[in-house]
């Protein structure tokens, strides 16, 4: 297996144009994934003089190249604990929030022509168990009953047999707005329409310390190569274990760094693949650790899941492949000896709730914690932070939420292996 994220391997590496770091911008963008390419590219179409500080050598290559490839709708929790929480009414725009998300992408694909096999073929959620179906049931009914989204259809064991070549299901829950794409080629395409419109992108700029200038949302961003001066600065880090922690403190006590895993195999072939998955759909199961798939479109089948609680590391990645391969053989034992070509992790920027966070804090704009749900919603609060940083505050979906502080969690995650056999037990007795 190649340690490599099959999506920024099989996708051109951008080349930003050279520039000297500049000496002072209207906005700087800490973080080159989706957040932060997105907000770049709306911020220049307005006319602003924009930087994007990325530390590593390649845009996009954590979190929004290291995914599954989905673009899903539905909250990453289930809508009716939301509701119950928080009302009908802000539970519903929040689920929205994830519509409109989708369709911000599909629209950027369109409008920039970014070549990167979009298709909104719908999200399969599959009941490993016959006891799981009450709950799909009762969210499908609950959906359609508030008026959330009326784009949901319970699949029973047969059809998902239909289209799934696998016994383990006994039904479904089908999202039809969700959809998915090549990640390496539409991060490719973002960065070049950034570019394009006018924002530098400089990678190799890690962000060591940043200061505050006066009570104003200027700030001082240092870097090795130099000092930037920002009117504004959009922190779109995630997970990141990058830079220093004084500067980025307050993010990383609300933000648990998760290893997600995934493998993708060699070509099945059209007509093996088919045969597999016949709608082209993303499919996820319902565990706390759960697998999710979807095939390629050259008919590669990329299989994933949260294989151990840990953070990403070549060993992390390797013990996991192994773990991922025998979830494979179980889902599909039909595949047999099938070759593994790909296998890596990545980390999702978690939050307690599992809901994103986005606004301003000290003159510090931010937008992340999309907690395993952000390859559309971090483009969306790319565009949304835009408009909040050019006036609009109530763009931002998830504007006035608490985001209190993760009880004991001061650096690296000490406690994961603790989570990890606590939803291992949940699972098993559920």
């Amino acid at each position: 297996m190649k340690l490599d994220s099959y999506w920024t391997d099989s996708a051109p590496a951008f080349t930003p144009a050279v520039h000297a770091l500049p000496a002072q911008v209207d906005v700087a963008i800490v973080g080159g994934g989706f957040t932060g390419l997105s907000a770049a590219l709306a911020l220049a179409k307005r006319g602003a003089n924009v930087a994007v500080l990325e530390a590593g050598t390649r845009v996009a290559a954590e979190a929004s190249g290291r995914n599954g490839g989905h673009v899903n709708n539905g909250l990453a929790v289930d809508y009716a604990d939301v509701a119950a929480k928080v009302g009908i009414e802000k539970a519903r725009a929040w689920y929205r929030a994830y519509d409109d998300a989708v369709d911000t992408v599909a629209r950027l694909v369109r409008d920039e022509a970014i070549d990167c096999d979009f298709m909104r073929h719908g999200k399969l959620k599959l009941a490993t168990r016959a006891n799981q179906m009450g709950a799909l049931e009762r969210s499908a009914q609950r959906l359609l009953a508030d008026g959330v989204d009326t784009d949901v259809e319970i699949l029973d064991a047969a059809r998902v047999r239909s289209e799934v070549q696998s016994e383990r299901f006994h039904g479904g829950l089908l999202y039809k707005r969700s959809g998915q794409m090549h990640m390496g080629r539409f991060a490719q395409g973002l960065a070049e329409a950034a570019q394009r419109n006018g924002a530098q992108i400089h990678t190799g700029t890690m962000v060591n310390r940043i200061e505050r200038v006066g009570q104003s949302h200027a700030h001082r961003l240092h870097t090795a190569g130099g000092t930037v001066t920002a009117q504004q600065v959009l922190l779109a880090t995630g997970a990141t274990r990058h830079g220093g922690y004084g500067s980025f403190g307050w993010l990383r006590r609300r933000i648990v760094p998760i290893g997600s895993f995934i493998v993708v195999t060699e070509p099945l072939g059209a007509e093996r693949a088919q045969a597999l998955l016949a709608a082209r759909r993303t499919y996820t199961t319902v565990a706390n650790i759960h697998h999710y798939f979807r095939l390629t479109p050259d008919h590669r089948l990329v299989f994933g899941g949260r294989a151990r609680f840990s953070v990403s590391s070549p060993q992390a990645d390797a013990a996991s492949g192994e773990i991922l391969r025998a979830g494979l053989a179980e889902t599909f034992p039909q595949l047999g000896a099938v070759r593994l070509d790909y296998c890596w992790g990545g980390l999702v920027d978690m939050t307690q709730d599992r809901l994103p966070h986005a606004g301003e804090r000290n003159g510090l704009y931010y937008a992340m914690g999309y907690s395993g749900h952000g390859t559309q919603m971090s483009v969306h609060m790319g565009e949304r932070m835009a408009a909040v940083m050019n006036g609009d505050t109530r763009a931002n979906p998830w504007q006035g939420r608490d985001w209190p502080s993760i009880p004991g969690h001061f650096g690296p995650p000490w406690f994961l292996p603790a989570v990890g056999l606590y939803y291992s037990l949940k699972d098993k007795l559920a």
